[in-house]
């Protein structure tokens, strides 16, 4: 972290979700994963996701918790009899929301950190019942049931609601449509209703390139005691672009804006007795190098900016508008 805070590793690099030291070796995440698909009507299977590390666990298992260990997902599957087959999970799932996903055996980011949207827009995992069908080879659907966001067991007797609506027209274009909704009872008022929309778009320029778009917009009533009228939105962008030079090379840049003009999703203090707001920025390179087919080497370079103070100086103050970060990460799976 080039602002140089003067204790790095307690959580100083603002904003972030994951990378939030800087100045040090870490071990983020091992992840062991134990999973039986349902490939074929009348399956019966099951996934548990067991997460050990200093950054991914404590985070996903509540949001600054200082757990080193999470069950990330454990869920039991059924492919119901019912058409082509009903994919029916029942536990703990990671969200619907959103493109950028938690590492995981079968799938990771192209960047190396998170954008604003994954770690400020939208929740991490349901507990709760979803149901998947695939109706044509191009159209899918989701619907879920489930406590309240990013919680294990609910605290209130409202429940979450969600959706996906997939559709791919052609082998190169993919589009999800996705909405969850509940009571967030945020400690203000239990009738406090959160809306996430969702818009992921995966176009493939080339047999090499990739074009990924995300689009967030998030509404909740009640939110905060200090925001006018308590209730509060918030909205972002992204966009990344992946290019394979060969078959050990590829370059991933990312860029995106976040506004959070209510204060709710990344608040920096209060002004007037209403929460600040703060509208920001990012830019990201990420070259990434395939050692051999178990190891991926990635170096990245990160520009962060606010229309706030909204990261830490080198006293550990929040009195900068821009970060600038370098990290270097590798990951092995199998």
């Amino acid at each position: 972290n080039f602002n140089n805070p003067s204790t790095p590793t307690t959580g100083n690099t603002s904003n972030r979700i994951f990378d939030q030291d800087s100045n040090s070796f870490k071990f983020d995440v091992g992840e062991l994963v134990f999973v039986k698909e349902t490939h074929n009507v009348g399956d019966v299977g099951f996934r548990t996701d067991l997460d050990f590390g200093s950054s991914v666990p404590n985070t996903v298992s509540g949001r600054g918790a200082t757990d080193d260990f999470d069950v990330q997902q454990g869920y039991v599957s059924y492919n119901a009899p019912i058409g082509s087959g009903l994919q029916i999970d029942m536990g703990k799932f990671i969200t619907h929301i959103g493109a950028e996903v938690i590492e995981g055996h079968d799938g990771w980011n192209y960047n190396y950190s998170r954008s604003f949207l994954f770690g400020l827009a939208i929740p991490f995992v349901h507990t709760g019942v979803r149901a998947g069908y695939n109706i044509t080879d191009q159209v899918s659907v989701m619907g879920m049931f489930a406590n309240g966001f990013g919680i294990d067991v609910d605290d209130n007797n409202g429940k979450v609601f969600g959706a996906q609506l997939g559709y791919s027209p052609s082998d190169n274009i993919s589009i999800l449509l996705n909405w969850a909704g509940g009571n967030a009872n945020v400690g203000v008022n239990d009738n406090s209703w959160r809306n996430y929309w969702d818009v992921v778009l995966d176009i493939g320029l080339t047999d090499r390139t990739l074009f990924q778009l995300n689009i967030d917009y998030g509404t909740q009533e009640n939110a905060s005691t200090v925001v006018v009228n308590g209730d509060s939105t918030w909205w972002g962008v992204a966009g990344i672009l992946r290019h394979d030079y060969n078959s050990w090379f590829s370059m991933n840049l990312r860029a995106e804006f976040f506004a959070d003009d209510d204060g709710t999703q990344s608040s920096v203090g209060t002004v007037n007795n209403r929460t600040s707001g703060q509208q920001l920025w990012e830019f990201t390179i990420t070259p990434e190098f395939r050692i051999n087919q178990n190891l991926v080497f990635r170096v990245e370079y990160r520009h962060d900016e606010s229309t706030r103070f909204a990261f830490n100086d080198q006293n550990n103050n929040q009195l900068e508008s821009t970060q600038d970060t370098v990290a270097v990460n590798a990951l092995f799976y199998c």
